[in-house]
């Protein structure tokens, strides 16, 4: 259930029918998912979010796509986003993500949860080794 009702006439907005082209451009599918229909609310907010994601997601860099997927998954699953869980599993599959490399990356993500935690409760001091400051 969302906390704004989908705008399904949005495109009739320059600002966002710009944004949803360059979507379909840059994403090579006519297809637009909820993310950016329910930013049509407000076009700079859609304008912004998607130029970012563009940036960082779309653009190419010193990490490879699928992992980007990966370490998006992570985060999503860490912050408890279902939705991005849901699209960015969908977009590494798509990307060649295999059922091993799932089964080891929710391996990774369990154990770090479960590390931090520890870390947190037990408030533990960190190695100076770790410290980029630190000068032997």
């Amino acid at each position: 259930m969302s906390t704004i009702a989908r705008n399904d006439a949005a495109e009739s907005d320059p600002r966002v029918k710009a944004v949803f082209d360059d979507i379909r451009t840059t994403r090579k599918s006519d297809f637009i998912n909820n993310m950016w229909h329910y930013l049509t609310f407000d076009p700079g907010l859609l304008e912004s979010t998607w130029a970012e994601v563009k940036a960082v997601m779309a653009t190419p860099s010193a990490l490879d796509p699928l992992v980007k997927e990966m370490l998006y998954i992570a985060v999503s699953v860490t912050n408890g986003c279902t939705y991005c869980a849901h699209s960015h599993t969908a977009a590494a599959k798509a990307k060649g993500m295999s059922a091993e490399q799932h089964a080891d990356l929710l391996r990774v993500i369990s154990l770090a949860a479960k590390t931090n935690q520890l870390a947190t409760a037990l408030q533990l001091p960190v190695d100076a080794v770790f410290d980029a400051d630190h000068r032997p």
